[in-house]
């Protein structure tokens, strides 16, 4: 996509512990629906040092709100029947511990922002979405198809289209201090 696009890409496979880039060599790191997935202070260690005197570093995330009575809040239902041990549920998109791993690692002054925004989807385009959430990918593969079957029925019976589902923008930036 970048090719066609006509941007000069270069694409780099790397842990997030341990990238094996050069020290100092860049203005930002981001990290957008990731974080609680790595070894968090080794992340932030790494970011620390992947960053000039002076860049940044930012932790996002776009979380959908399950308010009770929505889409959201039915399809987490659905989700913890199918998966009972999921511990994500009821989430409110708000991620605050993490400024904590940028703060030990030294990183300055973390500052956080947050939004709310109505997305509007398809049932297609919403099963999909959920597909993405760890709750139905740490399914085991035989059972993802019968979630991704009862979520369907259950938009149909319930939720005419277009959905309208509030997520919640938050994130999280710091600053690596002067050498």
């Amino acid at each position: 996509m970048s090719a066609a696009a006509g941007l000069s890409v270069r694409w780099v496979k790397a842990c997030a512990e341990e990238t094996s880039l050069p020290d100092g060599a860049f203005d930002v790191v981001c990290a957008g629906q990731c974080w609680h997935w790595f070894d968090r202070s080794r992340a932030a260690a790494e970011a620390l040092r992947l960053l000039r005197p002076g860049g940044r570093v930012l932790v996002a995330y776009f979380t959908y709100l399950p308010l009770p009575g929505t889409a959201a809040a039915a399809t987490e239902e659905l989700v913890l029947r199918h998966n009972p041990t999921w511990a994500w549920a009821g989430h409110d998109g708000r991620y605050r511990v993490f400024e904590r791993d940028l703060i030990d690692a030294g990183f300055r002054e973390p500052s956080v922002f947050e939004f709310d925004l109505p997305i509007r989807f398809t049932h297609e385009g919403w099963r999909g979405r959920i597909r993405a959430c760890a709750g139905v990918l740490t399914l085991p593969a035989e059972s993802v198809g019968a979630f991704d079957a009862d979520l369907a029925g259950l938009l149909a019976e319930r939720f005419p289209e277009p959905l309208i589902v509030e997520h919640r923008i938050f994130g999280i930036v710091a600053e690596k201090g002067a050498a």
